[in-house]
């Protein structure tokens, strides 16, 4: 009998110990929306400084607030599309920059980011203007009543070609930033989600 009260009690203090766990758990992942949250405002100009919002937080809580704040960031590092995605990606380099305090490694990797996405719309650019001429080429080649004359963009074979590029290009940057986004990540100590 003394041993099953003795497995009673041990089982209780391991729920014990699991449900302690789970609110310690409960309250880091608050912070970190919390970070999320600051830094989501800061992207839409709701915020000014990101760095002085984190120091304002308690000490032991900046962390879990920093991590919050990096992995909302460092979502808006996307491939630009256009211009607005352009500057939102820059601003969210520079945020990530601040956060990194002195670390060179951090800068470093954000100007990498920074690099990459400056790549990614002259690439684009070189390699649209690559095939319009292309299509043309071909279409002076043809007689002047089978479509010898006009926008190479209206060309059939222009939108399929355009779009096979494109894949192939976006994959081979978006590949390039993720692994810099796991190494920012990796030194924020996030887990890679």
């Amino acid at each position: 009998m003394a041993e099953i009260k003795s497995t009673m009690d041990m089982v209780l203090e391991r729920a014990a110990r699991m449900a302690a766990a789970a609110s310690a758990d409960t309250g880091v992942e608050d912070l970190e929306k919390k970070g999320m949250r600051l830094a989501a405002e800061f992207l839409q100009g709701g915020r000014s400084d990101l760095l002085a919002d984190l120091q304002a937080e308690p000490a032991g809580e900046q962390a879990a607030v920093r991590r919050g704040m990096a992995r909302t960031l460092l979502r808006n590092v996307v491939l630009p599309r256009d211009e607005q995605l352009q500057q939102g990606g820059k601003l969210a380099l520079r945020a990530i920059s601040a956060l990194g305090g002195k670390s060179g490694d951090i800068d470093r990797i954000c100007q990498e980011l920074g690099q990459i996405l400056d790549q990614y719309g002259q690439h684009k650019e070189q390699m649209t203007q690559q095939l319009e001429e292309a299509i043309k080429g071909q279409m002076q080649q043809l007689p002047q009543g089978q479509g010898g004359q006009g926008n190479p963009a209206m060309h059939p074979q222009y939108r399929e070609e355009l779009a096979r590029m494109l894949t192939s290009l976006n994959g081979q940057y978006t590949d390039a930033m993720d692994q810099r986004k796991e190494l920012l990540l990796n030194r924020f100590s996030l887990p890679t989600r």
